[in-house]
């Protein structure tokens, strides 16, 4: 029988009788329900208390390796004619910095042919890379010798082409003058070690093109290669480039502009730098002492508690960092993070003592040790390894908030399983019902089919 039709024949509500019925058996739905939200708040928090504690780890880890200390800063007081940049090996100091001359590279310049027309002869054009000397009259050492093959019908756009593709150590450039197009031949680097000749052309009409060398005294067109020339506290340098990498170690030096009078150069250490890292360190402690303490507070007001109240791991956890970040450290002149102005307030949290830790970045090396100094003992160690293995620890695969996540997901999987089970009951039981229902609906037909029968009958015998 038809659900729909259950109750026709007894007359009764059998649908709103099996309803009530069936959410009897479905009670414990709504402490199931009520405990899986619970539970699925208490999983979201400990997501976000495990990130909390990997990025406290990360804001340690900076401050217990070298990265958060070794930053230095640069400045030049004449940072137009030389400027400075400053690498994490470089060490603190003062230069005093003279430019005489800058590097530069050799440059030749053609004679003038008109725009887009062919030179009108073939030949061969040798370039040849190697070094002048700073003579009155300068020698020539060749190194490699590359020859330039060139045609008749050849514009000096192609044979600048050429000159390109030839990878000779020089680039060339075509120069429009008015009506007339130059080449312009420079080395590729500067420095008088990368110099280039031009050999004189035998054929008339490449002869045409004027080159001419430094060799060739006041008829040389161009621009002579040069080696920059500094003067560093006192000491003369030659440099075949104007950036200067390898003579101070970890400082660059870009020389612009000669200059009259000596560019004063600091390297120092960036302090905004280290205390910009201690802020990091600092607020990320601060972001997991609050989450940890809303989570666990009670509210005597509503009487009502946090979710993680009373939780062991989370109050664990709270008291563990709480006692870390007022331990000691062995390495230092500083033992303690309030010594540096790293300061606990009465909610748990931490605030930085600017006065404090500007007086602390004056000895920076003992405020590093305080962070930095490995004894192998997590209680003594400096607090920058201390608290990044502790919140390695943490979130570990076997560690104590990764293991806490798993067994509330454990837990939120067991109710899901707990709840299908008692909607399963409850449609075993609303089946059976309605099959007792259309039973009982069966038999009442009949009797009422009966009923009717028996009273006709009865009429019929007690008509006079």
């Amino acid at each position: 029988m038809a659900l729909s039709s259950a109750g026709v024949g007894s007359g009764l509500d059998v649908k709103s009788i099996v309803t009530q019925l069936v959410a009897i058996e479905k009670q414990p739905l709504k402490e199931l329900q009520t405990k899986a939200a619970a539970i699925q708040t208490q999983l979201s928090l400990y997501g976000k208390v495990k990130s909390q504690v990997s990025a406290l780890g990360d804001a340690a880890a900076i401050l217990g390796g070298g990265s958060g200390w070794s930053t230095q800063k640069a400045s030049s007081s004449n940072a137009a004619a030389v400027g400075v940049s400053a690498g994490s090996t470089a060490a603190a100091s003062a230069l005093s910095v003279s430019v005489q001359q800058l590097a530069r590279a050799q440059s030749s310049a053609s004679v003038g042919v008109a725009s887009g027309a062919a030179v009108g002869a073939s030949g061969t054009l040798n370039i040849e890379v190697g070094s002048w000397s700073n003579a009155a009259v300068p020698v020539f050492t060749p190194g490699t010798s590359v020859p330039i093959s060139i045609v008749a019908g050849d514009t000096v756009s192609a044979i600048a082409s050429k000159i390109n593709s030839a990878s000779a150590g020089v680039t060339a450039t075509v120069l429009r003058d008015g009506a007339n197009e130059r080449l312009v031949i420079r080395s590729t680097t500067t420095g008088v070690a990368s110099g280039f000749r031009l050999n004189s052309p035998a054929d008339a009409g490449l002869a045409a093109f004027g080159f001419t060398n430094p060799s060739d005294g006041a008829s040389f067109s161009g621009q002579t290669a040069s080696d920059a020339k500094v003067n560093i506290n006192g000491v003369d340098i030659v440099s075949a480039t104007n950036k200067m990498t390898d003579t101070i170690p970890g400082v660059s030096l870009q020389l612009n502009q000669v200059t009259t009078a000596p560019a004063e150069i600091t390297i120092e250490s960036d302090l905004e730098v280290v205390q910009k890292n201690i802020q990091t360190f600092v607020d990320a402690y601060n972001a997991l002492n609050a989450t940890i303490a809303d989570a666990t507070k009670y509210v005597a007001a509503t009487k009502t508690g946090g979710p993680l109240q009373g939780d062991a791991t989370t109050l664990g956890l709270q008291s563990a960092l709480r006692s870390m970040f007022g331990s000691t450290s062995v390495g230092s002149t500083f033992s303690r993070l309030s010594d540096v102005g790293i300061e606990r307030q009465t909610d748990g949290s931490l605030k930085i003592n600017s006065t404090k830790l500007s007086s602390a970045q004056q000895n920076l090396t003992n405020l590093k040790n305080l962070f930095t100094t490995n004894n192998n003992d997590p209680l003594t160690n400096g607090f920058g390894l201390k608290v990044r293995d502790f919140s390695r620890a943490m979130v570990a695969f076997d560690g104590q908030v990764t293991s806490k996540s798993t067994a509330l997901q454990a837990s939120i999987t067991r109710n899901s399983k707990d709840q299908d089970r008692v909607n399963d009951r409850a449609s075993r039981v609303e089946a059976q019902l309605y099959k007792q229902y259309s039973a009982l609906d069966a038999q009442m037909a009949q009797l009422n089919g009966l009923n009717s029968f028996v009273t006709a009958q009865l009429a019929v015998w007690n008509k006079p």
